[in-house]
């Protein structure tokens, strides 16, 4: 496979609903999207941080500058490209994963469009549909929290993610526990909003039978969460800690969680988070595909993950609708609490011509062939 063409595309999005964690509040969906054409097909990817290297310390504009210069220039001195390649190429280039997974992808899709092959076939994918989970914002109050996971149950989603933070943790787990019941599959995420020091503070969250509580402590503190895991009954899953196949094993070794959440831009593409779900699987842990706000460029291969075996709990591979009032894709719709895995080759799905138009706001060209 030969490289004809890349371009980065900046789009901005509007959010349906501004979306507030510990780190932050969001209103729109500020990335880019890569487009690739090769001598047999195109590809697209999507960027998944944001502008801010806040939930992490990769954005947008470090990235671009990482393309530009550094893993472009290496894929496409390639004499002929490969997804089997692309790691090995770009090993000299530490860290950047997101940005790597965005140019993997783009070129991954684009190499399956070419064999008429989705990436469901190609990961090992088990089923044509994945329950969907939601995930809620910090909402700042407890009746407007009620309101909206109120609204996301009568939706059909099968599951419930708070986001939680230090003064808004036990009153609202609390409050939607006696409303919606002990049989409402619930779970609790920090995004590392806390220290061990509130370890007994966090065992307050033992009572309401939660799923799960999700990147509680900083992402390198892997021996404070196998302390915290000790201390809690809640199964401790981790998130940002979770970088590699090879940082998997090392936390599952440790004790330091007894679930995985898998995002594949954070882990450097889709092919190294079914390795971590391979080494999760031989060790008995449950993985589970979380989100990062993407648009359907982006929804659509995590369905295809997130239909592996080890998958046994509901993602955050919501619906469109959650997030946008008009998607750049064809919508992602809720179908009894389910979301259908794409079929179609490569990542299963395109951008709208005329959607991505309204919402592009810039273009670059990152290569082009001679």
């Amino acid at each position: 496979m030969k490289i004809e063409h890349i371009e980065l595309l900046h789009v901005h999005i509007p959010l349906v609903t501004p979306f507030r964690t510990s780190f932050g509040t969001m209103t729109s969906k500020d990335t880019f999207l890569l487009h690739v054409t090769t001598d047999g097909a195109e590809g697209w990817s999507e960027f998944a941080a944001d502008p801010e290297p806040l939930y992490c310390s990769e954005f947008v504009a470090g990235a671009e500058i990482v393309l530009a210069e550094h893993l472009v220039p290496r894929v496409t001195a390639l004499p002929e490209v490969s997804s089997a390649a692309l790691a090995p190429a770009m090993a000299g280039v530490k860290g950047h994963l997101l940005a790597k997974a965005a140019l993997e992808t783009a070129l991954l899709d684009a190499e399956l469009r070419t064999h008429g092959m989705p990436i469901a076939t190609l990961l090992g994918s088990v089923r044509d549909r994945v329950p969907a989970g939601v995930s809620v914002g910090i909402s700042g109050s407890v009746p407007r929290l009620l309101d909206e996971v109120g609204t996301y149950l009568a939706e059909g989603y099968l599951r419930i993610k708070l986001k939680i933070e230090p003064g808004w943790d036990i009153e609202p787990v609390r409050a939607v526990r006696e409303r919606f019941g002990d049989d409402l599959p619930l779970q609790v995420d920090a995004n590392t909003a806390y220290t061990l020091a509130d370890a007994e503070h966090l065992r307050a969250l033992d009572e309401f039978g939660l799923l799960l509580i999700e990147q509680p402590l900083d992402e390198d503190d892997m021996y404070g969460h196998a302390r915290l895991a000790e201390r809690l009954r809640t199964p401790v899953c981790l998130d940002e800690s979770i970088t590699s196949a090879r940082a998997a094993a090392t936390a599952i070794a440790l004790g330091a969680c007894r679930v995985i959440n898998v995002k594949p831009a954070r882990v450097g593409g889709y092919l190294e988070a079914r390795r971590i779900h391979d080494v999760a699987m031989a060790h008995g842990v449950p993985v589970w595909c979380g989100g990062m706000l993407e648009t359907g460029v982006g929804r659509a291969p995590n369905l295809a993950l997130a239909a592996l075996p080890g998958f046994t709990l509901p993602g955050d591979t919501s619906a469109s609708s959650r997030y946008f009032a008009e998607d750049i894709t064809e919508p992602f719709t809720l179908v009894d609490g389910h979301m259908r895995v794409p079929t179609a080759p490569g990542i299963g799905t395109d951008p709208l011509p005329e959607v991505l138009r309204r919402f592009t706001a810039s273009r670059r060209t990152l290569y082009r062939r001679p």
